[in-house]
């Protein structure tokens, strides 16, 4: 991993490069996309890192590296 000088990585969210504080989870940047309180993300998102989605019990401990690839999903009902 290749920290940026000022403590920073940069990972890919969505197609769309993003800088983040080295050692951010998979949990905070959810939580941070979502507008949801500290440590808890809505129901009805999925996430996925280098294309393998990753379950929900597992983003607290998934700190996020320089050069991922994370895509986060929302479902929606349609009838």
């Amino acid at each position: 991993m290749t920290t940026l000088p000022d403590g920073r990585v940069t990972v890919s969210v969505n197609g769309e490069p993003r800088e983040l504080t080295a050692g951010t989870t998979l949990a905070a940047l959810v939580g941070a996309l979502s507008g949801a309180p500290s440590g808890t993300a809505p129901s009805g998102i999925a996430a996925a890192v280098n294309e393998t989605v990753v379950p929900r019990g597992q983003w607290p401990g998934l700190r996020l590296a320089e050069g991922d690839r994370v895509e986060v999903l929302t479902a929606v009902q349609g009838g």
